[in-house]
C-alpha cells in the first residue's frame, strides 16, 4: 500500500528530531574517566607521542559516540628525570585519582611508578619502556604495551651466525634500558658460538672525550663487530666520534638495535652521514590504508601545535602510544561507569603522600578488561598477553646514502627471510643467502671477517715449551751477550710456515714458558692454562689434542699425528737351535696337522677297503697301509691305486691341503734359517705390570696420566728428558736401574728410532689421540683462519721439506716404526683348509656308508630277538662291511676270470666263520678281528683269505645251509657260474 506524501513527511521529520534529541542525551550522559599521562615534553618525542595519544582518542570516540565513558587526560611533564616522573604520578593518584597512567617514556622513570601503581592498584600502560628487566619485576598492574627489546636478541643473533663472525663487543648505556637486555644478548650469542670478550658502558649523559676514550679502546682490541643499544641522542653523538677517529671504516660492523633505528629518519643528515655502512633492526609495521592516512593527518597536526619542530617523522613508538590509548578506551568502556572512586585508609596526619595514597576500586576489573582487548592497531596486531606486548617481525635494514634499504626480514618462527610473503619458510634459517647485497662501512662490499690484528696494539704472545732433550722439536737457545732468545725446531718451522701462510700479516713473538733461571716454568698442562689465563695469545708447542684441555682453551687442526706407543729393546733369535724345524708352525698347527693326516687316512680305508686288495689283510697290514698312504701325500710318494671315486675326491682336497701347507711351511723355515730374526723382549703391557718391571715416559707430558689409568705401579716409573736418556736406561735394563720399556708421543719415538733403530722396537700403539695442534683462547678469531693454513701447509710440500730438514731420510729405519709379530704359522692361517678338507672327507663317509646300507639292506634286515637286535645288527653289519664287495666291478672282472670251480664261489662269504656269532651282549666285542682261517690251492701254493672249505669236524666251521638257518644269507644265493 502507497503511503501518502502528506503523512510520509511529517513522519520522516520526526524520526531525524528523535535521532538528534537521543544523541544530544547520550553526550550529556557520559561519564568523563581521569587518566593520567606522563611524558618528556621538552623533547620532540614527548610532543609526538601526545598528540598520537590525543588523536587516538579523537578517532576512537568519534567512531564509538554512543560509548557512555570518556577518557579525560591529566597531563604531566617528567623533565626527563626520574624523581620529576615518580613525583607526577604520586600527584595523579592521590589528587586527580587517575584510574590509569600512560607512560612514562623511559625505562628507569617506569621502574619506580610501577611500585606505585601496583600500591593503588592503578594500571600503569608504558608504549616507550621497552626494557626487559620491567616485566621481571611481575607486577600484575604493568602493561608493557611496546615490544620488548629482549625480543629483537634472536635477529642480532642470527645475522651474526650468517655471516660467521666469532666475537661480539656490545656497546650500550649504562642505566636500566641498556643493562636490561644485555644478558638475553649474550645468552643469545653463546648459543651460535659467538663470544664476547668485552663489555663497552657508556655513561647516558658522556661527554665526547669520555665517548672516544672509550672508542680508542675498542680500536686496540682485535674484535671488530660492535653491537650498539641506546637511545637516539647517546648513539648520534657515539657514531659521530667514531667517524672522527677512524672506526667507520673498512673491516668494521655495526649493529643498531630498534631502540635507534625505528627513529633512524628523524636523525640529522650530518648524524647519517657518519652511520654509512651500518646495519639496524627495525621493528616492521604493516603498511595499510588506514596507517597511510593517519600519518598525513599526524603530520599536519603536528606542525599545526609544534610549528617550530622540522624534519621529525612519525615513528613506531607514536604508533604504540596511538594503539595503547585505545586499547585503554575499550578496555574503561567495558568495565562500565561505576566504582571509579578510591578507597583510603584513616590514619595519622603526619604521614608522608605515599602513605595516604587510596587504592582504586575499579583497578581489578580494568586490569582484567586491558588483559582481554584485541583489535587490529595502526603498528599491527595488540594483545597483551601476561601484560606484554607480543613480538613481531624485525626489518634487517642498511643505511645507505640520505636513507637505509631494507636488506631482510627476521620473525621468531622462520628467522632471516628476503620477503615476507616468501614461500619458502618450512623451516627457522640463518642462511646468510637470505640477506641482500649490504654496504659495509667504508662503503666495501666485501664482508668483513670481524677482527683485524690491531696496528697500534701488542704483537701476538706465542708461548714455546723449554725443553732439555728432544731438540729436533724445540730447542731455545738464550745468547747472554746479546741478551736475544733464539728458538729453532720442527715445531717453530710449521708454526711459521702456517703463519706466512695466512692470507694476512701477523706479528708475533715466541716467549719460552721459562724461569728466571731459564728452567722450564712447568708442565705442558701448565703451559696451557697459561693461556686460558691470559698470559698467552697462542702456543706452538708439540701440544697433544686431549679432551680435559679443550675445555680451557681452543685447538687447531692437527698438523701431525700423535698417540703413546711402547718401544722395547729387540733380540737377535738363537738360530742354531736343534728344534729350530718345530718353530715354523705353531703347537696348536701341528696338532692339527697330525690329526687330520690319521684320518683322511681311515676316509680312505673305509671307502677303500672293501673294493681295494691293497687295503685288505690284516689289522697291522690295514693300519700300516693307510698311515703311509695319507702321510706319503706330503712327498707325493703314494703307490696305491684308488678305486673308489669318492676316495678320489677326497685324496684331491687333501694334496691340495698338503701342498700349500709344505710350501708355506718351507718358506716360514727358509726365513728362520737365513734372515736374522729380532724379536721385542716385550710384547706384552700386561706382562711388564705383573713382572713388576721398571718403565720409562718424558718427563712433564700427559703419558704420567696415561700410565696410571694402566695400573702402573708409580714406584716402577722413570722419567727421562732426552732420547740419549732413554737410551741409557734401556739399554741398563730393569734389573740394572734401567727400564724394560719407554712409553711416550709416536714423533719423539720415531726420533729415538732414527737414532738407534738396531737397538730397539716400536710395538704398537696404546693410546689413541687427535694429534698435535697449536693452541689459541676460547673464541679465538685465529682459529679457523689457522686451522685453514694448517691444511695448506701439510697437504703441500713444505711439509715434506721440514721434515726432511730435521729428521732427514727415514727410510733407513722404516721397518723400526711396524709392529712386530710372531714369525710361526698359526691354526688361524689353515682354519679354511682343514674346514674344507673335514667336510669333504665326512660327505665322502656319509655318501659310502648310505650307499652301503642301501646294497646290503637285506643281508642286514636279519629279524633277531628284541632283546638283542641291536648289537647283532650292528656286529653283523661289520662283518659284512669286512668282506669283499664282489658286485664291484674290480672283483667282478677279477672273478670272472680267476673262477673255475663252483665250490670254490660256494665258499666265499664264510670268513671267519670260526668267530663263533659273538656281539651277543656288546657291539665292542665286534670290533676284534679274527684271523680267517686260510686254505692253500693246489696251483698256488698261497693262502686265501676269502676262500676257505670248512672243516666238517670243527664244531666252529658252519656251512652254507647253517649260515642261512641262523639269519647269515647265503651272499652268493643267485649268483651264476661263469660261462666256460
Amino acid at each position: 500500500m502507497k503511503i501518502p506524501t502528506r503523512i510520509a513527511f511529517p513522519f520522516l521529520f520526526f524520526i531525524i528530531l528523535s535521532k538528534s534529541n537521543f544523541l544530544a542525551k547520550a553526550q550529556n550522559t557520559t561519564i568523563s574517566v581521569n587518566v593520567g599521562v606522563i611524558l618528556d615534553f621538552d623533547t620532540w618525542t614527548g610532543k609526538m607521542d601526545l598528540s598520537c595519544i590525543n588523536m587516538a582518542l579523537a578517532d576512537f570516540y568519534a567512531s564509538n559516540s554512543y560509548y557512555k565513558t570518556r577518557l579525560l587526560l591529566s597531563s604531566r611533564d617528567s623533565k626527563s628525570d626520574v624523581v620529576e616522573a615518580a613525583a607526577a604520578a604520586v600527584d595523579l593518584i592521590k589528587n586527580v585519582e587517575v584510574q590509569a597512567i600512560i607512560g612514562p617514556e623511559s625505562s628507569m622513570q617506569a621502574k619506580f611508578i610501577i611500585n606505585l601503581g601496583e600500591k593503588a592498584q592503578v594500571p600503569i600502560v608504558a608504549f616507550s619502556a621497552t626494557s626487559p628487566s620491567l616485566t621481571s619485576l611481575q607486577r600484575p598492574y604493568f602493561f608493557q604495551a611496546a615490544q620488548n627489546s629482549s625480543s629483537q636478541v634472536k635477529a642480532i643473533s642470527a645475522i651474526v651466525q650468517a655471516y660467521g663472525w666469532r666475537e661480539v663487543v656490545p656497546i650500550y648505556t649504562d642505566n636500566e634500558y641498556g643493562q636490561g637486555m644485555i644478558p638475553f644478548l649474550i645468552d643469545a650469542l653463546q648459543e651460535v658460538d659467538a663470544r664476547v670478550p668485552y663489555r663497552s658502558v657508556i655513561p647516558p649523559l658522556a661527554s665526547k672525550d669520555q665517548i672516544g676514550e672509550e672508542l680508542y679502546k675498542l680500536m686496540t682490541m682485535q674484535t671488530r663487530v660492535f653491537i650498539m643499544h641506546m637511545p637516539i641522542d647517546l648513539g648520534s653523538r657515539l657514531f659521530t666520534k667514531a667517524k672522527e677517529i677512524g672506526m667507520m671504516s673498512e673491516g668494521y660492523v655495526w649493529i643498531m638495535t630498534s631502540g635507534m633505528t625505528n627513529s633512524i629518519r628523524s636523525i640529522e643528515s650530518s648524524v647519517r652521514d657518519s652511520m654509512q655502512g651500518v646495519l639496524g633492526l627495525k621493528t616492521y609495521v604493516p603498511k595499510t590504508i588506514e596507517l597511510e592516512n593517519f600519518t598525513l593527518r599526524w603530520k599536519t597536526k603536528f606542525h599545526q601545535d609544534n610549528p617550530n619542530i622540522l624534519d621529525v617523522e612519525l615513528n613506531v613508538k607514536g604508533l604504540w602510544a596511538y594503539d595503547a590509548a585505545s586499547a585503554l578506551a575499550r578496555a574503561v568502556e567495558k568495565v562500565g561507569t561505576t566504582n571509579f572512586g578510591f578507597e583510603y585508609t584513616i590514619g595519622s596526619s603526619n604521614l608522608t603522600d605515599l602513605a595516604t595514597m587510596g587504592v582504586s576500586l575499579n583497578g581489578p576489573k580494568l586490569l582484567e578488561a586491558l588483559l582481554d582487548t584485541r583489535f587490529t592497531g595502526l603498528a599491527g596486531e595488540f594483545s597483551l598477553q601476561n601484560g606484554q606486548l607480543q613480538s613481531s617481525t624485525f626489518q634487517i635494514i642498511n643505511v645507505n646514502g640520505n636513507g637505509e634499504r631494507g636488506v631482510a626480514f627476521w620473525t621468531p618462527k622462520n628467522g632471516l627471510i628476503r620477503e615476507l610473503n616468501s614461500t619458502n619458510t618450512s623451516a627457522y634459517s640463518t642462511s646468510r643467502r637470505n640477506l641482500g647485497p649490504i654496504i659495509w662501512p667504508g662503503d666495501s662490499s666485501s664482508i668483513p671477517k670481524g677482527w683485524e690484528i690491531p696496528t697500534n696494539g701488542k704483537k701476538l704472545r706465542v708461548g714455546v715449551p723449554v725443553k732439555d732433550g728432544f731438540f729436533e722439536f724445540v730447542k731455545v737457545e738464550h745468547d747472554a751477550s746479546t741478551n736475544t732468545t733464539k728458538v729453532t725446531g720442527y715445531i717453530i718451522d710449521i708454526f711459521k710456515a702456517v703463519m706466512e701462510a695466512l692470507p694476512y700479516n701477523v706479528d708475533y713473538e715466541l716467549i719460552p714458558f721459562a724461569k728466571p733461571n731459564g728452567e722450564s716454568a712447568g708442565t705442558y698442562n701448565d703451559m696451557v692454562y697459561q693461556v686460558y689465563l691470559g698470559n698467552f695469545d697462542a702456543l706452538a708447542a708439540d701440544t697433544v689434542i686431549l679432551a680435559n684441555r679443550s675445555k680451557y682453551i681452543d685447538f687447531t687442526l692437527p698438523y701431525t699425528e700423535s698417540g703413546v706407543t711402547m718401544v722395547v729393546p729387540i733380540k737377535d733369535n738363537d738360530r742354531r737351535n736343534a728344534w729350530v724345524f718345530l718353530k715354523p708352525l705353531t703347537w696348536d698347527l701341528w696338532i692339527t696337522s697330525g690329526v687330520f693326516f690319521v684320518f683322511i687316512g681311515f676316509v680312505v680305508w673305509v671307502l677303500e677297503h672293501r673294493i681295494n686288495e691293497e687295503f685288505r689283510g690284516p689289522p697291522s697290514h690295514e693300519i700300516g697301509t693307510s698311515l703311509w698312504y695319507s702321510f706319503s701325500i706330503m712327498v707325493f710318494a703314494q703307490k696305491e691305486a684308488l678305486v673308489s671315486n669318492l676316495a678320489r675326491f677326497v685324496v684331491i682336497i687333501w694334496v691340495f691341503v698338503v701342498l700349500i701347507l709344505t710350501q708355506s711351511y718351507t718358506a716360514s723355515l727358509t726365513s728362520l734359517l737365513t734372515v736374522q730374526q729380532l724379536q721385542p723382549t716385550v710384547t706384552d703391557v700386561n706382562q711388564l705390570i705383573k713382572n713388576g718391571e721398571y718403565v720409562g715416559y718424558q718427563e712433564g707430558t700427559y703419558v704420567l696420566e696415561i700410565l696410571e689409568e694402566m695400573n702402573f705401579d708409580l714406584a716402577k716409573l722413570r722419567t727421562y728428558k732426552s732420547t740419549e736418556e732413554c737410551d741409557e736406561l734401556l739399554s741398563k735394563g730393569s734389573a740394572n736401574g734401567g727400564i724394560a720399556a719407554a712409553f711416550d708421543d709416536i714423533h719423539f719415538m720415531k726420533v729415538l728410532l732414527l737414532q738407534y733403530c738396531s737397538k730397539y722396537t716400536m710395538i704398537r700403539s696404546i693410546y689413541k689421540n687427535d694429534g698435535l695442534g697449536f693452541v689459541f683462547p676460547k673464541g679465538s678469531p685465529f682459529l679457523s683462519d689457522v686451522s685453514w693454513a694448517i691444511l695448506n701447509v701439510t697437504e703441500g710440500g713444505k711439509m715434506k721439506e721440514i721434515e726432511k730438514a730435521w729428521f732427514g731420510d727415514q727410510s733407513n729405519c722404516s721397518s723400526s716404526n711396524t709392529q712386530v709379530s710372531s714369525s710361526s704359522l698359526s691354526l688361524e692361517s689353515f682354519s679354511g683348509l682343514f674346514l674344507i678338507a673335514g667336510i669333504a672327507s665326512l660327505s665322502a663317509l656319509i655318501i659310502s656308508f648310505s650307499m652301503f646300507l642301501y646294497k646290503e639292506r637285506r643281508k642286514i634286515s636279519i629279524n633277531f630277538d628284541s632283546k638283542n637286535s641291536i648289537w647283532r645288527r650292528i656286529c653283523h653289519a661289520l662283518r659284512i662291511f669286512d668282506i669283499k664287495d664282489l658286485s664291484s666291478h674290480t672283483f667282478r672282472n677279477k672273478s670272472l676270470k680267476d673262477s673255475g670251480d663252483i665250490d670254490n664261489v660256494q665258499g666265499i662269504g664264510t670268513r671267519d666263520a670260526s668267530t663263533n656269532i659273538c656281539c651277543s651282549t656288546s657291539p665292542i666285542s665286534c670290533l676284534v678281528h679274527t684271523e680267517p682261517k686260510f686254505t692253500f690251492s693246489e696251483d698256488s701254493g698261497t693262502p686265501s683269505r676269502e676262500y676257505f672249505i670248512p672243516n666238517p669236524h670243527d664244531q666252529t666251521s658252519l656251512s652254507v645251509e647253517d649260515n642261512e638257518q641262523i639269519g647269515h644269507p647265503n651272499p652268493f644265493q643267485g649268483v651264476q657260474e661263469p660261462k666256460k
